[in-house]
C-alpha cells in the first residue's frame, strides 16, 4: 500500500539533475541494520486509498538522557527500549515529521513543524523538504493543529518577529486547547519551564482572525474529523481521515516514542501534562486503531512517521514503516 517515491538525501553535496534537487538517491540499510539517526530522505509520499499523503522530514532532538524523561523509569530501562527497538542509545532520538493531505482540493498541513531553529538546532530542514517534495510551503491553506506545544507550532511564526508565517491560512485547532494556553490567568500557573512558551503563545495567538475554533468530533473539512486525545495537553487532538477504502489518523504525541510506548504504554512522559489520562488516551486510541484496521502517522515515529500496531497482552508491538 505504501509506495515509494523520490527520495532525498539530506546534506548532500551531489546534485540530482534528473530530479532538481540538491541530493542523490539511495537505498535505505537492511532492516536488521540499526535505524540512521538521520533518515536517508527528506520526504516521502504514499497513498492511503484515495488519499495522498506526503511525510515531511523536519528535524530531530537529540535528547539528553533524563531519568526525568519518563516518570519512575530509569535510563537504563528507556536506553533498553531503544536497543531493543533498534534505535540508538547515545541519546533519546526524538524525530519529528510533519504530514501534508492532498484532499478535495486543498493542500492541508497537519501541525506546522518547529520552525527553522526555534526548537532544536537539528531541526531545520521544513522548508527546504517541502520544497524538495513540490509542495508551495507558504500557499498551504489549511492547518491542522494538534495541540499548542512548541515543536508543533513554532512553525507558525517567524523566529524573532513572531509575525505569522501562514497569514492566509486557515488554522483549525480544539476549543479546548486554544482556550486552555490564551487564558489571561494562564501564565502565572505554568510551571517555571513552560513559561517561555506559554508567554509566546498567549502574546502572539490571540492576535490573528485565521483561527478556526471547533469541538471534538467535528468534520473540520469533508472527509476529516477532529477527535479529542487529552492528557498530553488538556485539548490535545488528533484528525481522523475518510480515504474512501481505507481509514488514516494522524495520532499526533498520543504515542510520541514507539519505541518506549508501545511495549510499556503505561508509561508517562515528563511532557504529558496529565500522565493518567494519556495513559487512558493512548490505550483508547491504539486499540481503536487495531480493531478497525487504521492507517496510523505519529509526530514523532522513526521517519517517515508511519507503521503498525498490533496488540501484545496489555501492551503493543510497533513496525515502523521502512522506506
Amino acid at each position: 500500500m505504501f509506495n515509494m517515491t523520490r527520495r532525498m538525501v539530506l546534506g548532500s553535496a551531489a546534485a540530482a539533475a534528473a530530479f532538481g534537487i540538491a541530493g542523490k538517491l539511495e537505498f535505505a540499510p537492511a532492516a536488521h541494520a540499526e535505524t540512521p539517526v538521520e533518515p536517508l530522505v527528506g520526504f516521502y509520499k504514499y497513498k492511503v486509498g484515495s488519499l495522498e499523503v506526503t511525510a515531511v522530514y523536519d528535524g530531530i532532538w537529540r535528547k539528553p538522557h533524563d531519568p526525568a524523561f519518563i516518570k519512575d523509569v530509569s535510563v537504563v530501562d528507556t536506553k533498553a527500549a531503544l536497543a531493543k527497538a533498534g534505535l540508538t542509545t547515545e541519546f533519546m532520538p526524538i524525530p519529528l515529521t510533519v504530514v501534508v493531505l492532498q484532499m478535495n482540493g486543498r493542500t492541508i498541513m497537519m501541525d506546522a513543524g518547529s520552525g527553522v531553529g526555534q526548537w532544536q538546532a537539528n531541526a531545520t530542514h521544513l522548508p527546504a523538504n517541502m520544497k524538495a517534495a513540490g509542495i508551495d510551503y507558504k500557499a498551504i491553506d489549511t492547518i491542522m493543529i494538534s495541540h499548542f506545544h512548541p515543536d508543533h507550532v513554532w512553525g507558525l511564526m517567524e523566529k524573532g518577529t513572531n509575525n505569522p508565517v501562514f497569514p492566509n491560512a486557515e488554522l483549525i485547532v480544539n476549543a479546548t486547547e486554544y482556550n486552555w494556553w490564551t487564558d489571561p490567568s494562564r501564565l502565572a500557573k505554568l510551571p517555571e519551564g513552560r513559561k517561555p512558551a506559554g508567554k509566546r503563545i498567549a502574546e502572539n495567538f490571540p492576535k490573528w482572525k485565521n483561527w478556526k475554533l471547533v469541538d471534538d468530533g467535528t468534520e473540520v473539512v469533508p472527509g476529516i474529523r477532529i477527535m479529542a486525545a487529552p492528557g498530553h495537553t488538556p485539548g490535545h487532538s488528533v484528525y481522523h481521515v475518510d480515504a474512501g477504502s481505507e481509514q488514516f489518523l494522524v495520532s499526533a504525541d498520543t504515542m510520541y516514542v514507539p519505541a518506549l510506548l508501545a511495549p510499556h504504554p503505561e508509561w508517562q512522559g515528563s511532557y504529558d501534562q496529565d500522565g493518567p489520562m494519556a495513559i487512558t488516551t493512548r490505550h483508547k486510541i491504539i486499540d481503536q486503531v487495531i480493531a478497525d484496521n487504521i492507517r496510523i502517522c505519529g509526530s514523532h515515529f522513526p521517519f517517515p512517521g508511519t507503521g503498525s500496531f498490533v496488540k501484545d497482552g496489555n501492551a503493543y508491538a510497533f513496525t515502523p514503516t521502512q522506506i
